[in-house]
């Protein structure tokens, strides 16, 4: 039996596709509208479960970070194959919950979380809370007392390591607001040891941000949360401990290990470490849906100007904000034919000069449609409604087929909220 393909590909007439499905046929099945999102849940799950192969018979959760992509399909496909998550969030906790991930194998991590989340996590008996400084670790034992409960807590730390990203997603430096200082690390720990009967510190953890291409910066971050594990664990015993996630993807124009490295590289340090009786955790979101999601849209028309040759396309920065937020560049390729020839610079509809996704060779002629490829992290969950615009469908795929759509809720109902304000 020949093993279905999965994930984006073109077939021999050179049609966009999730394995032999084309998008455009995915699209009229789905009877939505562009923009729209589509995802291969197949795709995003054997994802998953090559990630857990690079375990191999190591004790591991792989807390998938709900924020690349919140949709209760493709968290619900990552819970069935064994996954928990990272959440950010009460609402994303509750997502979590409702898409049946085990409270036990959930972490909530944010530097300004209020109490209502706090508790409501503490309530859950999620596995930790990740406290991100010693102000919060006051709170959070304030909540569990006034709760009657016991808060499990894990340090997220700041190992002050630099990484080659963009500036947006660097978050391990010494200039970060997120995570516990290695000078703070003295007085957070007295404060959990000050407070026994509402904070019990189960992990420690670190994340050094996104896109992270090289082994190098990672096991950096990570001799720096050893080094205080083994210090606490010797005389006061941890569960686990977490390198954090930000494993990167190709986008085209930048390889990237594949997320498996990472977590044996992991593996193969706690082992010399003499830590592996811990658990490890790692935070992965975009390493997980980013390749297997797209953004299919409509060209509303072509302009030429001189030698200057735009496609204008009904997918905007609102929808895909990742190009104008951080530089980013998709693929973007006709949809019903292979990329070739000259390119155009395709833009969005968004009244902003910064509404422009580069320029892509999609032929002699602009195409009717076209996909942006490797859009499933970080599209959706940014979208935003500027300039009017309603928020994309979504369209989750399971064995070539429409398993669900979310449908946008069309401009009108932005009209009525705005003309009720």
């Amino acid at each position: 039996m020949v093993a279905r393909v999965l994930g984006f590909r073109r077939d021999a007439q050179g049609h966009a596709c999730f394995g032999s499905a084309r998008l455009s046929e995915l699209v009229a099945a789905a009877q939505i509208e562009t923009p729209a999102y589509l995802y291969d849940l197949d795709a995003i799950r054997a994802e998953a479960e090559h990630l857990s192969a690079g375990f191999g018979s190591a004790r591991h959760v792989i807390a998938y970070a709900v924020k690349a992509n919140s949709a209760g399909s493709i968290v619900r496909t990552l819970a069935e194959a064994g996954a928990g998550a990272d959440v950010v969030s009460k609402a994303e906790l509750q997502v979590a919950l409702g898409a049946g991930v085990p409270a036990g194998k959930i972490v909530m991590s944010g530097v300004a979380k209020k109490d209502d989340e706090i508790e409501f996590a503490i309530a859950a008996e999620i596995h930790a809370i990740q406290a991100e400084s010693v102000e919060e670790l006051a709170r959070i034992a304030a909540r569990a007392r006034s709760l009657g409960r016991r808060a499990r807590i894990a340090f997220r730390l700041n190992p002050g390591v630099e990484i080659d990203s963009h500036a947006h997603v660097a978050t391990g430096h010494d200039r970060a607001k997120f995570g516990i200082a290695k000078i703070d690390v003295p007085r957070a720990l007295a404060a959990v040891d000050d407070a026994p009967n509402e904070l019990s510190l189960v992990g420690l953890s670190a994340h050094i941000g996104s896109m992270l291409t090289a082994l190098d910066p990672y096991r950096a971050s990570a001799l720096h949360v050893c080094e205080l594990a083994r210090a606490r664990h010797a005389h006061k015993p941890l569960e686990y401990i977490s390198f954090g996630g930000g494993f990167g993807i190709d986008y085209g124009n930048r390889p990237a290990p594949p997320p498996a490295e990472f977590a044996a590289h992991g593996v193969r340090l706690l082992a010399e470490q003499r830590l592996d009786a811990l658990t490890l955790v790692v935070e992965p979101g975009r390493s997980l849906v980013g390749a297997h999601g797209v953004l299919v849209a409509t060209v509303v028309q072509a302009k030429q100007s001189g030698a200057q040759r735009w496609v204008m396309i009904d997918a905007g920065m609102n929808d895909l904000l990742r190009p104008a937020l951080y530089a980013a560049k998709h693929r973007i390729e006709p949809l019903e034919r292979a990329p070739s020839g000259p390119e155009w610079r395709v833009v969005g509809p968004v009244c902003e000069s910064s509404d422009d996704f580069g320029a892509h060779a999609l032929g002699d002629a602009a195409p009717q449609g076209v996909v942006i490829r490797d859009a499933g992290a970080y599209g959706f969950t940014m979208a935003s409604e500027y300039n009017g615009r309603a928020l994309p469908s979504e369209v989750f795929v399971r064995d070539e087929r429409v398993a669900a759509v979310s449908a946008s809720p069309g401009s009108a109902a932005w009209v009525k909220r705005r003309l009720e304000a």
